[in-house]
């Protein structure tokens, strides 16, 4: 059967309103429309769905049958409607993002606290991982972008938007003073006890990788999970942290901390925002990358 669910959607005020009267008046049309509607839907189903009487119509034992079905399968799409309007209207609806702890920090945190603002019912995840881990978070679908740094495996499939300029540097505490107005090799380093972050995130193989490239291998003294902690170690005088400028630049500007200088500067890098485009963005998340962006 090819019956227009126009004549289901008559059936069910029919049925519901017990009236067709009261039907057309729901739906906003002619109590001669209803009664043809539900005239066309008896006789391509071949079955009486209705009894006439002085106080309206009552369903037969057909009718009830088939309103039973009807009822649910109707009332779905009006609350299907009612969901989809309601994340069209940004008062409903969830975003995943990924973000590892700098980018989070020096770059994402304003951003939430002004989207929050504006769509306070959407509910926010963020999940927190290295840039690597975040990568594979976005490939695996399990969150609908992240903002990464540099670097990090490049696809044709990725929408990569740089947003901001980020610095390696090394720094030190109170110990290793007597460097600070030095201008060094990065060779110097292998003497000294380097605290840096563990091998699987984006800063570290970067770093490691400008080394290579200038025939330096360090064997860090310290390994930590995060970069506060790197500085943490350095303002213990523990050994020279190697950290985005960021997290170390309040101890820096109180003289707490110093920046070794060298012969040749870390390159500048970036965060990213990144997205797969071959999976569409929600309505909620495309709020956000419009703010981002």
């Amino acid at each position: 059967m090819n019956i227009s669910l126009e004549y289901y959607k008559i059936f069910y005020y029919v049925a519901k309103c017990q009236s067709i009267t009261a039907a057309a008046g729901e739906l906003c049309i002619s109590q001669p429309a209803v009664s043809q509607g539900l005239k066309q839907l008896e006789q391509e189903l071949g079955a009486k769905l209705f009894i006439r009487t002085t106080k309206g119509v009552t369903l037969t034992n057909e009718g009830m049958t088939l309103y039973t079905y009807v009822k649910n399968g109707y009332e779905q799409i009006v609350l299907g409607e009612q969901k989809l309007q309601e994340m069209l209207n940004m008062t409903t609806g969830e975003i995943r993002i990924g973000a590892s702890d700098m980018t989070l920090q020096f770059y994402l945190l304003p951003y939430l606290r002004r989207y929050h603002q504006l769509y306070p019912d959407i509910k926010v995840t963020v999940t927190n991982a290295p840039t690597p881990q975040t990568i594979e978070h976005l490939q695996a679908g399990r969150i609908d972008f992240g903002i990464v740094s540099q670097p990090f495996p490049v696809e044709s499939h990725l929408r990569i938007l740089p947003v901001r300029e980020i610095q390696d540097v090394f720094v030190a505490g109170a110990k290793f003073w007597s460097y600070k107005q030095q201008m060094l090799r990065y060779e110097d380093l292998i003497s000294l006890p380097i605290i840096s972050l563990e091998e699987d995130t984006s800063t570290r193989r970067y770093v490691d990788a400008f080394l290579a490239e200038n025939h330096v291998k360090l064997e860090p003294e310290f390994e930590l999970a995060t970069s506060d902690m790197i500085v943490q170690f350095a303002l213990q005088n523990l050994g020279i942290g190697c950290v985005v400028r960021d997290f170390a630049e309040r101890y820096i500007q109180s003289d707490e901390l110093f920046v070794l200088q060298f012969d040749k500067q870390l390159p500048k890098r970036e965060i990213c925002v990144v997205n797969d485009e071959r999976l569409p963005l929600s309505i909620a998340s495309g709020k956000l990358m419009e703010l981002l962006g």
